[in-house]
């Protein structure tokens, strides 16, 4: 979730110009019921749920884009609709936001990758108007998967087929995984097990480093494992699900 420090600005433009303005990490008030979207390819709709937990009201603006961090709503233009794009909540209540797929082409043999976004702007205070205080807008962003009809395997087994190697790196040893499955694998924790040791991958800096997309590699550094490991070193991982939930799994790791 992120946060940027403005002032002076009608939220009209506060909307409109967020990707020129920094941002830090905080807390926004208004909740995202889930931490993940799945979008049937045969949906018509799905619905997000969002939950106020300010005590004043506030204006919201809900679009998807593509990763790009940066994009902006009249930017994304992407094949899908959020209903209604721009609303006001008050303290406490909750609102549903409806999610249509346009129909334009997208791959229909893997899933495909979009972001939700909830750009969330405070009413002005006396204080805002004076000049004397800041306003803050804050943008939460949660991953959407499209996800086609007819794939080949339903999506509990993907991690089950990700294949895993030592490989050596710059900074000593690193394991990598290739993911063969039409499906996103999103990754909670990833240890390297051997001789009795567990070596902790390195810690994330970004989202997509806790990720590996169909048909590509990710590698993950190892920076307490100094030597290569032996024949019989296995990989403990765990998975976030559809909905959220993590999912524990251990393989053998190949030379």
């Amino acid at each position: 979730m992120n946060a940027t420090s403005l002032s002076h600005l009608p939220a009209k433009c506060l909307l409109l110009t967020w990707a020129l303005f920094g941002a830090a990490v905080v807390q926004a008030s208004v909740v995202i019921n889930s931490t993940r979207i799945v979008y049937p390819q045969q949906a018509k709709e799905v619905t997000v749920r969002l939950e106020s937990k300010n005590q004043a009201p506030v204006l919201i603006q809900a679009w998807l884009d593509n990763g790009d961090e940066r994009s902006t709503p009249d930017l994304a233009g992407i094949p899908f609709v959020a209903t209604p794009p721009i609303f006001r909540m008050e303290p406490g209540k909750q609102q549903v936001v409806r999610l249509a797929y346009t129909g334009d082409t997208l791959p229909s043999a893997e899933e495909s990758l979009f972001w939700f976004n909830v750009l969330e702007v405070p009413a002005q205070t006396p204080g805002a108007q004076q000049g004397n205080q800041l306003q803050l807008a804050f943008r939460s962003r949660i991953k959407l998967f499209f996800r086609p009809q007819n794939l080949p395997y339903a999506v509990e087994s993907a991690p089950g087929k990700l294949q895993w190697r030592r490989v050596s790196s710059a900074q000593g040893q690193a394991l990598e995984v290739y993911n063969p499955s039409p499906y996103h694998v999103t990754f909670e924790q990833i240890d390297l097990l051997e001789s009795g040791r567990r070596h902790p991958r390195q810690a994330a800096t970004s989202g997509a480093e806790n990720m590996v997309t169909p048909g590509a590699r990710q590698r993950f550094e190892l920076p307490t494992l100094k030597t290569p490991p032996g024949a019989a070193a296995t990989v403990e991982f765990r998975t976030l699900d559809d909905f959220g939930a993590k999912v524990s799994h251990s393989t053998k790791v190949a030379p």
